[in-house]
Protein backbone atom coordinates (compact mmCIF):
# COMPACT_ATOMS: atom_id res chain seq x y z
CA UNK A 1 0.00 0.00 0.00
CA UNK A 2 1.45 3.13 -1.15
CA UNK A 3 1.31 5.90 1.60
CA UNK A 4 1.51 9.65 2.66
CA UNK A 5 2.36 11.77 5.23
CA UNK A 6 1.52 14.92 4.49
CA UNK A 7 2.13 17.75 6.52
CA UNK A 8 0.22 21.46 5.44
CA UNK A 9 0.76 24.93 6.34
CA UNK A 10 2.78 27.90 6.31
CA UNK A 11 5.86 27.36 8.46
CA UNK A 12 6.03 31.09 8.58
CA UNK A 13 2.66 31.89 9.91
CA UNK A 14 2.84 30.81 13.46
CA UNK A 15 0.67 28.28 14.20
CA UNK A 16 -0.10 27.32 10.50
CA UNK A 17 2.58 25.56 10.47
CA UNK A 18 2.23 22.75 13.25
CA UNK A 19 1.13 20.05 10.11
CA UNK A 20 4.49 20.61 8.80
CA UNK A 21 6.26 20.06 12.43
CA UNK A 22 3.92 17.17 13.16
CA UNK A 23 5.06 15.60 9.62
CA UNK A 24 8.99 16.19 10.19
CA UNK A 25 8.75 14.80 13.79
CA UNK A 26 7.10 11.53 11.96
CA UNK A 27 9.82 11.47 9.51
CA UNK A 28 12.81 11.62 11.68
CA UNK A 29 11.21 8.74 13.84
CA UNK A 30 10.13 6.55 11.28
CA UNK A 31 11.90 3.66 10.93
CA UNK A 32 10.34 1.90 8.24
CA UNK A 33 10.11 2.02 4.35
CA UNK A 34 7.12 2.16 2.31
CA UNK A 35 5.96 5.90 3.53
CA UNK A 36 6.64 8.82 1.98
CA UNK A 37 7.06 12.29 3.79
CA UNK A 38 6.15 15.78 1.97
CA UNK A 39 5.31 19.09 2.87
CA UNK A 40 2.93 21.67 1.11
CA UNK A 41 1.47 24.82 1.91
CA UNK A 42 -1.43 24.32 -0.64
CA UNK A 43 -5.54 23.02 -0.65
CA UNK A 44 -8.38 22.60 -2.44
CA UNK A 45 -7.74 21.43 -5.79
CA UNK A 46 -4.05 22.42 -5.92
CA UNK A 47 -3.59 19.29 -3.14
CA UNK A 48 -5.33 16.92 -5.42
CA UNK A 49 -1.94 16.55 -7.05
CA UNK A 50 0.43 15.92 -4.36
CA UNK A 51 -2.06 13.14 -3.43
CA UNK A 52 -2.97 11.45 -6.44
CA UNK A 53 -1.31 8.05 -6.92
CA UNK A 54 -1.64 6.91 -3.00
CA UNK A 55 -3.41 4.38 -1.48
CA UNK A 56 -3.50 6.04 2.09
CA UNK A 57 -2.88 10.00 3.66
CA UNK A 58 -2.33 10.77 6.64
CA UNK A 59 -2.36 14.49 7.06
CA UNK A 60 -1.18 16.79 9.28
CA UNK A 61 -2.77 20.25 9.92
CA UNK A 62 -3.83 22.78 11.93
CA UNK A 63 -7.27 23.51 12.35
CA UNK A 64 -9.36 26.30 14.13
CA UNK A 65 -12.96 25.23 15.76
CA UNK A 66 -15.55 26.69 17.85
CA UNK A 67 -14.87 25.19 21.26
CA UNK A 68 -11.64 24.06 21.11
CA UNK A 69 -8.48 24.63 22.92
CA UNK A 70 -5.11 25.48 21.54
CA UNK A 71 -3.35 22.05 21.64
CA UNK A 72 -6.50 20.14 21.27
CA UNK A 73 -5.59 16.94 19.08
CA UNK A 74 -8.34 15.93 16.11
CA UNK A 75 -8.73 13.06 14.17
CA UNK A 76 -10.73 13.39 11.24
CA UNK A 77 -11.65 12.28 7.92
CA UNK A 78 -12.10 13.33 4.49
CA UNK A 79 -15.30 13.22 4.66
CA UNK A 80 -16.05 15.84 7.33
CA UNK A 81 -14.16 18.71 5.64
CA UNK A 82 -16.38 20.98 3.40
CA UNK A 83 -15.05 24.60 4.50
CA UNK A 84 -11.70 26.12 4.60
CA UNK A 85 -10.83 29.45 6.09
CA UNK A 86 -7.79 29.95 3.67
CA UNK A 87 -9.68 29.55 0.18
CA UNK A 88 -7.36 30.67 -2.74
CA UNK A 89 -10.68 32.82 -4.05
CA UNK A 90 -14.42 31.65 -4.05
CA UNK A 91 -13.71 29.32 -7.09
CA UNK A 92 -11.63 27.16 -4.63
CA UNK A 93 -13.65 24.09 -3.14
CA UNK A 94 -13.30 22.78 0.12
CA UNK A 95 -10.85 19.02 0.36
CA UNK A 96 -14.30 17.26 0.45
CA UNK A 97 -15.80 18.79 -2.46
CA UNK A 98 -12.15 18.71 -4.50
CA UNK A 99 -12.48 15.08 -4.01
CA UNK A 100 -15.12 14.55 -5.38
CA UNK A 101 -14.20 16.40 -8.54
CA UNK A 102 -10.91 14.88 -8.74
CA UNK A 103 -12.41 11.20 -8.71
CA UNK A 104 -15.37 12.79 -11.27
CA UNK A 105 -12.45 13.38 -14.08
CA UNK A 106 -10.67 10.38 -13.04
CA UNK A 107 -7.71 11.09 -10.61
CA UNK A 108 -6.05 8.23 -8.72
CA UNK A 109 -7.19 9.72 -5.50
CA UNK A 110 -7.50 7.69 -2.26
CA UNK A 111 -10.94 6.56 -1.09
CA UNK A 112 -12.58 8.64 2.06
CA UNK A 113 -11.98 5.73 4.39
CA UNK A 114 -7.84 6.03 3.08
CA UNK A 115 -7.68 9.52 4.49
CA UNK A 116 -7.14 10.60 7.54
CA UNK A 117 -6.82 14.24 9.46
CA UNK A 118 -4.73 14.93 11.97
CA UNK A 119 -5.45 18.14 13.16
CA UNK A 120 -4.11 19.89 16.02
CA UNK A 121 -6.50 23.18 17.56
CA UNK A 122 -4.10 26.34 16.97
CA UNK A 123 -4.31 29.87 18.71
CA UNK A 124 -2.33 32.07 16.04
CA UNK A 125 -2.12 31.63 12.19
CA UNK A 126 -2.31 34.63 11.08
CA UNK A 127 1.36 36.68 12.48
CA UNK A 128 4.75 36.23 10.91
CA UNK A 129 6.97 34.34 12.95
CA UNK A 130 8.17 31.39 12.90
CA UNK A 131 7.58 28.69 15.50
CA UNK A 132 4.20 28.10 17.18
CA UNK A 133 2.86 29.22 20.19
CA UNK A 134 3.78 27.58 23.55
CA UNK A 135 0.34 25.46 23.66
CA UNK A 136 0.23 24.18 19.96
CA UNK A 137 4.12 23.60 19.95
CA UNK A 138 3.50 21.51 23.32
CA UNK A 139 1.36 19.18 21.06
CA UNK A 140 3.61 18.40 18.54
CA UNK A 141 4.50 14.95 20.26
CA UNK A 142 1.18 14.07 21.05
CA UNK A 143 0.03 14.91 17.15
CA UNK A 144 3.02 12.51 16.26
CA UNK A 145 2.70 9.76 18.06
CA UNK A 146 -1.04 9.56 16.48
CA UNK A 147 0.18 10.08 13.16
CA UNK A 148 2.86 6.82 14.12
CA UNK A 149 -0.14 4.31 15.60
CA UNK A 150 -1.91 5.59 12.11
CA UNK A 151 0.94 4.60 10.52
Amino acid sequence: MKTLVLGLGNPILTDDGVGIYVAREVAARWMDVGVDFREASVGGLRLLETIAGYDRVILADAIQTRDGQPGDIHRLTAAGLWSSRHAGSTHDLSFGGALILGRSIGMSLPADESITIVAVEVEDVLTVGEGCTSAVAAAIPAAAEVVLSLL
